[in-house]
């Protein structure tokens, strides 16, 4: 098949099949039965969308399922192309399937069907219409054309205001735009604040169990980390304050005080307070990271940290608008007293000169306008559903084998392995199956003893394709 060509296909939704599904399956079957072969080329979105009258954004959605799963890969400016990992189906034919029956993809050992990852939105359910036409207004605005200059390192100033009143009134964050600082997402967020905070060799007490990349971010820039233990309440700050009394090297402590990362438990306000009072007794900066503080499902919401701390606490408050829309949109954000905030500007100036002008000033828009606030209400809704159906699922078919306390928010459950069973083992049998899981042992800075449990992510699936998930969850499970 040959750049430009058409492909000629019949797309039939079984039952209540969303549409781009149809199209997914219908694309895998092709790949299947050898008419597709590793590496060969596919249509645009909006060739295949006009040949088979449908539109755009459903065909865009399909690729980008087949993408996930490991079918298809994207390349900028080149386009869209069958896997160049997979065998040559041509070589092994499938066995023809019954007509009008469901056809359940099947894959080879070790190749990904479903992924309950680690707490990623699903992208399906992001307005992109509405971003689309921010997009372009954002590339037709005076402010882009005309501009000659690089832009200001702390992101676009109109974005700074947006979020000024957004965390506001959302979060109860009192911060000017000033304040503010815009990233290519968390990432380079956490690398910037340990830049500013921490010297090369001096410690960021971080979470354990805990998000390994933060741990990266902070080795990239020099720090050293030293895990501090969670439990049911979170961080253990009495463990802190031990390290705090004995080594005269740490400089900052590293939370997910919201929903801890990955055991999902919020911090309670007693330890909250403790926190506080230890990091200000010894001269420590919290960085907070409240990365997916709009999905609060049960109870009231909880202000962040930097909302109830005194001005002469350093915090570096570290959010996220890739948790609200999708991964793919790089915007994260920091929030700093000034003179760690102009220390962080300068370490970005020099590591990309400004950010992604257009992206930022089309989100100031939807920031303006409602279009997030609404997205929120909605994601929200869904994956509060989701949540649910999980954990239903998982009450009524591993009860016997796995404990795990319902999230009051969030987007993933912290599943705990009875004795006696291995997360690693059961994990390398599910990927055989076709299911991608993520057991402890990749939240931990120690492998010796990991947590055996999981943590799964919920919001990505719809609700046919969690209980195909936990289906082959259940399935997968290792003898004792």
């Amino acid at each position: 098949m040959g750049k430009g060509t058409t492909l000629a296909i019949e797309v039939r939704p079984e039952a209540r099949e969303p549409v781009f599904l149809a199209l997914a399956r219908t694309i895998v079957q092709e790949i299947e039965r050898g008419r597709l072969k590793p590496g060969d080329p596919l249509p645009g979105t909006r060739a295949l969308s006009r040949t088979l009258k449908l539109n755009r954004n459903t065909v865009d959605a399909a690729y980008h399922e087949l993408a996930m799963q490991g079918w298809l890969v994207t390349e900028p400016s080149r386009g869209t192309f069958v896997a160049t990992d997979l065998p040559d189906m041509a070589m092994h034919p499938q066995p023809v399937r019954p007509a009008g029956k469901q056809t359940t993809p099947v894959r080879t050992a070790e190749r990904v069907l479903l992924r309950l990852s680690d707490g990623s939105p699903d992208v399906r359910l992001v307005p992109t219409t509405a971003f689309a036409q921010a997009f372009r207004r954002a590339l037709a605005s005076a402010a882009f054309t005309s501009a000659g200059t690089y832009g200001d390192p702390r992101g676009n100033s109109k974005l700074r205001d947006a979020l000024s009143s957004y965390l506001r009134d959302e979060r109860g964050l009192t911060a000017a735009a000033s304040e503010i600082l815009v990233t290519r997402g968390s990432q380079m967020a956490l690398f910037l604040a340990a830049s500013a905070v921490a010297d090369p060799g001096s410690l960021i007490a971080v979470e354990r169990p805990g998000y390994p990349l933060a741990w990266s971010a902070f080795r990239a820039a020099g720090a050293d980390v030293l895990g501090v233990p969670v439990d049911a309440g979170g961080i253990n700050v009495d463990a802190l304050e031990k390290i705090a009394r004995t080594n005269g090297r740490l400089r900052a402590i590293y939370v997910t005080p919201h929903h801890q990362y990955p055991t999902t438990v919020t911090m309670g306000v007693a330890r909250r307070l403790r926190l506080l009072d230890v990091a200000r007794r010894f001269g420590l900066v919290i960085i907070e990271d409240d990365y997916d503080n709009e999905y609060r499902f049960d109870g009231r919401p909880i202000l962040p940290l930097a909302a109830r701390a005194e001005s002469d606490l350093p915090i570096i408050y570290l959010g996220s608008l890739s948790k609200l829309l999708a991964p793919g949109i790089r915007l994260g954000y920091a929030v700093a007293p000034p003179q760690i905030l102009i220390q962080m500007a300068d370490r970005r100036e020099a590591l990309d000169r400004q950010g992604d002008l257009p992206l930022e000033h089309a989100l100031a828009d939807l920031v303006e306008d409602g279009t997030i606030k609404r997205h929120a209400r909605k994601a929200r809704r869904v994956y509060h559903a989701r949540r649910d159906l999980m954990a239903r699922l998982l009450r009524e078919r591993l009860s016997e084998d796995a404990q795990f306390a319902l999230p009051a928010g969030g987007l993933a459950i912290w599943l705990r392995l009875n004795d006696g069973l291995s997360a690693e083992t059961w994990a390398a049998s599910a990927a055989k199956l076709g299911l991608s899981v993520m057991p402890g042992i990749h939240f931990d800075l120690e492998t010796v003893k990991p947590a055996e449990a999981f943590r799964l992510g919920f919001a990505g699936l719809d609700e046919h394709e969690l209980t195909r998930a936990i289906d082959i969850f259940e399935r997968s499970k290792p003898s004792r």
